[in-house]
């Protein structure tokens, strides 16, 4: 990626766009005012002296005085820096303070303006090369005259002009030196902002560039990296809200790690058991029947256990991708309870336990009947294989509240405090051995767990080992929300 293309460099470049033109605007427009003063104010300090040499010259030049013409000449002319001619209604100069010009016909432009066009006056500046510069004004080494002519008015009428040639070089310098002072300052500045404009586009682009480079290491597989947090605003808010992502994709990768290793450990089990069994009934053809027997019942209760394994495992797979669709309808929570506990009985009446069930009656909950026929199932199935023979296992079924709540209760061995905050995730076990014995597949709260999310509900459990567990599952009674 090129500099420019950048946020650094992007940055700059609308940095110094914006300095950058809205200097040069600011400068343009204060160079016009400069000038447009400057030059105003010497156009109207030229227009005046014309006025006032033509009044002047009116009487003395209608009376053809010519004594007291060349005299008001040389005595205006010692006072102004420039050149003073008086031309007769033809255009032909009469007197000059240079007595250079007299009887030369001029067509200067702003001489014709009044003659010609009938203008009482008229002004210009002009750039007609340096000779003719410095045979108009006398001034050597000039690029710019300025001519301003006034009419001459007796009692006849119009009697001519005068033309007053100034001096301008000295205000087109100092125009120039403006212009230039202008731009140096323009200069300055545009220098100024470009390094304010790197230092702080270094400070708001140096957490991006750091959350790039953590992002690239997480890329290679390392999701331990984090971002620091500093500043304030959203910058800080990208880098924590960054931090916490990173945290849930490495927990997430740590938990996918330990299910790959739980799941291959569990699978592999009744595999090598079964090999084993198999092994022994090949390479022992006399082994006594009722050995054989045993053997094949063995190796046909770990095919059971391995298939509940991936039906289970396909079960949350189906979950965790959202492929299966709930059906919503009312589901009478009553007789679902009802029903769950008569399925349940003969596996109670197995283990000499006492299974009752009380359900308050037209309890309806809207949701997915499959689901939740497949929680209490299980919780119950769970309260009944973990608990020893002998023992109680009660379903109720009530309304707290806004909520519609199950309570799974028996009287078993309990669950230690420490194992609570991780008897929901997948493949824990509290005693392993007892887990296998009992053909779980420590998959079963997992699904459970997941079920009771997915129906908008909670499920907890409050045990003490000695006195039994008790699992509730709770509803909102609108069912989930969507």
């Amino acid at each position: 990626m090129t500099f420019w293309a950048s946020i650094r460099g992007k940055i700059l470049l609308a940095f110094f766009l914006i300095v950058g033109v809205s200097f040069a605007v600011a400068a343009t427009n204060l160079t016009t005012l400069v000038s447009r003063f400057l030059f105003d104010q010497r156009s109207r300090e030229d227009r005046i002296t014309a006025e006032k040499l033509a009044v002047s010259a009116a009487s003395p030049f209608e009376s053809v005085s010519a004594e007291e013409l060349n005299r008001m000449l040389e005595e205006n002319a010692a006072s102004l820096d420039g050149r003073i001619m008086l031309l007769d209604a033809d255009g032909k100069v009469q007197y000059d303070s240079f007595q250079r010009m007299c009887g030369v016909r001029l067509e200067v432009p702003e001489v014709l303006q009044v003659l010609v066009g009938g203008e009482r006056e008229a002004y210009g500046t002009h750039t007609p090369g340096r000779a003719v510069v410095e045979r108009m004004s006398g001034e050597a080494g000039a690029d710019y005259v300025a001519y301003s002519v006034c009419e001459i008015t007796g009692a006849a009428g119009r009697l001519g002009a005068v033309l007053y040639v100034s001096r301008v070089q000295g205000m087109m310098d100092s125009l120039r030196d403006v212009t230039w002072q202008l731009v140096g300052v323009f200069l300055a500045i545009t220098a100024g902002a470009l390094a304010l404009a790197m230092v702080l586009s270094q400070v708001l682009t140096k957490p991006i560039t750091t959350l790039s480079t953590t992002m690239r290491k997480m890329g290679r597989g390392d999701l331990s990296v984090r971002v620091p947090v500093s500043g304030s605003g959203e910058l800080r808010e990208l880098a924590e809200n960054y931090n916490t992502m990173a945290a849930q994709l490495e927990s997430l990768d740590k938990t996918r790690d330990q299910f790959v290793s739980n799941a291959s450990h569990e699978l592999k089990t009744p595999l090598t058991t079964m090999k084993i069994m198999l092994e022994s009934l090949i390479y022992q053809p006399d082994m006594p029947e009722d050995l054989r027997q045993e053997f094949m019942g063995d190796m046909n209760h770990e095919i059971d256990r391995l298939t509940g394994i991936v039906t289970d495992l396909l079960t949350l797979t189906r979950m965790d991708s959202g492929e299966a669709q709930a059906k919503r309808e009312p589901v009478d929570m009553s007789e679902l309870t009802r029903e769950t506990a008569r399925m349940l009985q003969p596996a109670a009446d197995q283990h000499g336990h006492t299974l009752t069930a009380e359900a308050e009656e037209g309890i309806i909950l809207t949701g997915d009947q499959g689901r939740l026929s497949q929680i209490l199932y299980n919780l119950t199935d769970n309260a009944i294989k973990y608990t020893p023979d002998g023992g109680r296992v009660s379903l109720t079924l009530r309304r707290e509240g806004k909520d519609i709540v199950w309570r799974v209760r028996d009287n078993g061995v309990g669950i230690p405090r420490e194992d609570q905050d991780h008897i929901f995730e997948r493949f824990y076990r509290v005693d392993k051995a007892r887990g296998r014995d009992t053909g779980g597949t420590g998959l079963g709260l997992s699904i459970v767990h997941q079920l009771v999310t997915l129906e908008g509900g909670t499920i907890a459990v409050n045990s003490e080992p000695g006195k039994g567990s008790e699992f509730i599952a709770r509803f909102p009674e609108g069912g989930p929300s969507k």
